[in-house]
């Protein structure tokens, strides 16, 4: 086995290049904010050495600003933190982005990387909304960082983060004190709906989705997350199932439903081909989140019946 190379460089840039190249030739997988090698040197190195995770990273001032041998040694740990332990760096600083807001992270919870953050940001389902739009359910909220910008977009409603894991709401309790927003976001613990009666206006919900076969070939960085927030079952739709029968008893008459299903959208249509959804663009194109009627819930269980 090939020994890991060692991180180094006495300038921040020659540190990312080091890092970046280390990264490459161990092989690390990306996906829990960045997706690339580079881009997660970058990350790792500026968090490592106290520089703003946003600097200019073509600045000149920035590639040649000198980095002493203490600095440099830190720097070394935290890469070889990195591939031996396969955490995902997010682990490792304790610390996300979404949308530019940052969230506290821990084992506790998956790494938040949800593409309905960008749907709250663009204000894709703002015409799906109205003035009579107050309630809004965050279903499986995990570390709270959905429930938290949809508050932030959303400054007249209520935001309840539900989650089934005490843990993922320890740390979700984290980031709503953090953001200041304990008199907006409530947070509940509850297996599936079961807890959370509405009625709702709005559902968010990034479910556990990953099907049996993709989860047997997870890389180590996605194994080290919480199991529960990520399988899916056989074909990705048991949370999915059940959410669905659940949802529109407690939906208001014109609410709607942004659930996100990953890289499933085959096994989603297969499992309900005769339901009717609007596919969201996001960075990831249209095949990742979809929107879903109350309307269209109610319609496909009567012709379940």
């Amino acid at each position: 086995m090939t020994e890991p190379q060692a991180v180094h460089g006495t300038t921040v840039g020659a540190l990312i290049a080091s890092g970046a190249s280390a990264l490459t030739q161990a092989g690390v997988a990306f996906g829990h904010g960045t997706s690339n090698a580079h881009d997660e040197a970058s990350w790792l190195v500026l968090w490592r050495l106290g520089i703003a995770l946003d600097s200019d990273l073509d600045s000149d001032a920035l590639a040649a600003q000198p980095v002493d041998a203490a600095q440099q040694a830190q720097v070394a740990a935290l890469f070889d933190e990195r591939i031996r332990t396969r955490k995902p760096a997010a682990y490792l600083t304790q610390e996300a982005w979404l949308q530019g807001v940052p969230f506290y992270i821990d084992e506790r919870s998956i790494v938040p990387r949800s593409f309905i953050a960008e749907i709250l940001a663009d204000g894709s389902i703002d015409d799906w909304l109205s003035d009579q739009t107050h309630d809004v359910l965050d279903l499986c909220t995990g570390n709270g960082s959905l429930a938290c910008l949809a508050a932030m977009a959303y400054p007249e409603v209520q935001v309840t983060g539900a989650d089934l894991s005490p843990d993922a709401l320890a740390v979700a309790r984290i980031n709503v004190e953090r953001h200041a927003l304990q008199q907006r976001v409530q947070l509940v613990e509850s297996d599936g709906m079961a807890q959370t009666p509405g009625p709702w206006d709005l559902i968010l919900c990034n479910p556990p989705y990953v099907n049996s076969a993709s989860m047997a070939q997870l890389p180590a960085e996605y194994q080290a997350e919480p199991q529960l927030a990520l399988a899916g079952g056989t074909d990705g739709m048991d949370f999915i199932q059940q959410l669905l029968r659940d949802a529109p008893s407690r939906m208001r008459e014109h609410a709607i439903l942004v659930l996100e299903i990953g890289n499933e959208r085959a096994y989603f249509e297969a499992a309900f081909p005769q339901l009717p959804v609007f596919w969201l663009d996001t960075s990831s194109g249209d095949e990742q989140v979809l929107l879903i009627t109350r309307e269209a819930l109610v319609r496909h269980a009567l012709a379940e019946l």
